[in-house]
């Protein structure tokens, strides 16, 4: 008598490739073209790993800061320099000039043509802006040395120092990302991802740029 021997169910269907056909593994019920739209961008994802990473950075930089006024008898109050309060104005007026670009550009891809401007107009004025607030911070730097205020003058200054030039360093980051996608803009392959991980990452800048701005004037 003939024996049937019955297969176990199989929950995908592999197909042979390099590294042992495990890459091209796709479900049985479905397509993996749809398993792939239901996950994040990957710039998506990687803004996402950033903005906490440097969320725990400042954070520590915070608690330092706290511990280190308490403990000593040696801090001494600064005068912030003025030229802080108008890069906090420039700074939020190129998030506001991002989130013009970020529209106009959503119309440009949706087929519609502007009459008149560029779809890279108001990217390329927030590139200015962030150029503007880098160089501001140096100028606020200079600021604070012509009142004999530097790195090693007091503890105080000393954390005024390394949290501004923290942020200007991630704000040059967001630079290179601003650059990034206008480069693509130009040449037709921005991808809607791309664009949206870079205004969040720049408005993270603003909103991390005002906390240390406040943390400054509460503790400096």
């Amino acid at each position: 008598m003939a024996t049937t021997v019955h297969e176990p169910p199989t929950r995908g269907r592999e197909t042979a490739s390099g590294n042992g056909g495990w890459r091209n593994l796709v479900p049985a019920e479905g397509d993996l073209r749809a398993v792939q739209s239901s996950l994040p961008p990957p710039s998506s994802t990687a803004i996402w790993v950033g903005i906490a990473a440097i969320s725990m950075t400042f954070a520590a930089f915070t608690s330092a800061l706290i511990v280190r006024q308490g403990s000593s008898l040696d801090w001494r109050h600064i005068t912030l320099p003025s030229m802080l309060y108008l890069n906090t104005l420039i700074l939020l007026a190129s998030s506001v000039t991002l989130e013009l670009s970020r529209r106009q550009i959503a119309t440009f891809m949706g087929g519609l043509r502007i009459q008149g401007t560029s779809p890279a107009l108001w990217l390329d004025v927030t590139l200015l802006l962030g150029l503007l607030f880098v160089v501001g911070q140096y100028v606020a730097w200079r600021q604070l040395s012509a009142q004999g205020v530097y790195l090693a003058t007091n503890p105080s200054s000393s954390f005024f120092y390394v949290l501004t030039a923290a942020h200007a360093l991630h704000v040059l980051g967001g630079l290179g990302g601003l650059v990034y996608v206008i480069a693509r803009l130009r040449r037709s392959i921005l991808r809607r991802s791309t664009l949206d991980a870079a205004s969040r990452y720049w408005h993270f800048m603003d909103l991390l740029w005002l906390y240390l701005l406040l943390l400054l004037r509460m503790k400096m």
